[in-house]
């Protein structure tokens, strides 16, 4: 591993949510990432990847391709086996780097909104401003309603998540990650666990964030929306990226067998 450049709190500049790094440099960047469970159960094989600032990210694959397990790294909240991840050019894979103050950096948003039920909505936002970030209250409830109100849901900022849709809470879920002002959001599949009718307002933040320049990476079963939003989409197939390309390249004229039959059993149940 190489010698870590300091990792400081984003927040700690008053750094815009889109600001960049390093001129020309990755946001994001695996480098032959492996990744193992139990006894001897490769996730991740020899991972590399390469997130360009203001761009989307797209990972398909079937369940247990290790789209998931590969943002958890991301997120440090696995620890990799081999190879290094580089945040803005600096390695946060050493062990010598601190990883809370790599994690203030990156927003993340699971399938599961993981709200706090005994808390509002408001608080739910501002916890981790206040308690983490050391953001004085009325900043963080500040930018809490602007955040919220931007997804149309100022007018639930004192209720509790048991009061909200699913759709609603996954928008929650969402401004909470923006709350920090991150570098980087990993989306997990944000919308697997969402009945039909409310993706669309899921996903249409997600698109809103792409407009404004949000680098962002996403796990995704919505081929559709990958087709549309990604400006790079890989195709994960145990635990190997076996294909990576525009979403033109990749959906349109896939140079693997394996990602063809991917897509064509999509194309037949009517996903794509």
């Amino acid at each position: 591993m190489s010698t870590p450049k300091d990792v400081v709190p984003h927040e700690a500049a008053g750094a815009d949510p889109v600001a960049d790094g390093p001129p020309g440099g990755p946001v994001l960047r695996l480098e032959s990432v492996r990744k193992t469970y139990g006894r001897g159960t490769v996730v991740l094989r020899d991972v590399d990847l390469t997130v360009a600032p203001h761009t989307v990210t797209a990972l398909i694959g079937t369940s247990g391709s290790g789209k998931s397990t590969l943002l958890r790294c991301a997120n440090l909240l696995e620890e990799i086996d081999d190879g290094a991840i580089f945040l803005d050019g600096a390695e946060i894979t050493d062990p010598r780097v601190d990883p809370d103050a790599v994690r203030r950096r990156i927003g993340v948003v699971f399938q599961a909104y993981n709200l706090f039920p005994h808390l509002t909505v408001l608080d739910n936002i501002t916890l981790a401003p206040r308690r983490v970030h050391g953001v004085p209250r009325a900043e963080a409830e500040q930018r809490a309603h602007e955040l919220l109100a931007r997804l149309g849901l100022d007018g639930r900022a004192h209720e509790y998540p048991d009061r909200l849709s699913g759709g609603q809470q996954q928008r929650v879920a969402i401004v909470r990650a923006l709350a920090g002002r991150p570098r980087l959001l990993l989306l997990d599949e944000i919308t697997a666990a969402l009945d039909p009718e409310l993706v669309g307002e899921v996903l249409g933040v997600v698109r809103d964030l792409k407009a404004e320049g949000m680098t962002m990476v996403l796990a995704t079963h919505e081929m559709g929306f990958a087709r549309e939003v990604a400006d790079q989409v890989c195709f994960l197939d145990g635990g190997v990226v076996l294909e990576r390309g525009t979403p033109e390249e990749v959906f349109g004229d896939p140079r693997q067998d394996r990602t063809r039959q991917f897509l064509q059993r999509i194309i037949q149940a009517g996903r794509l």
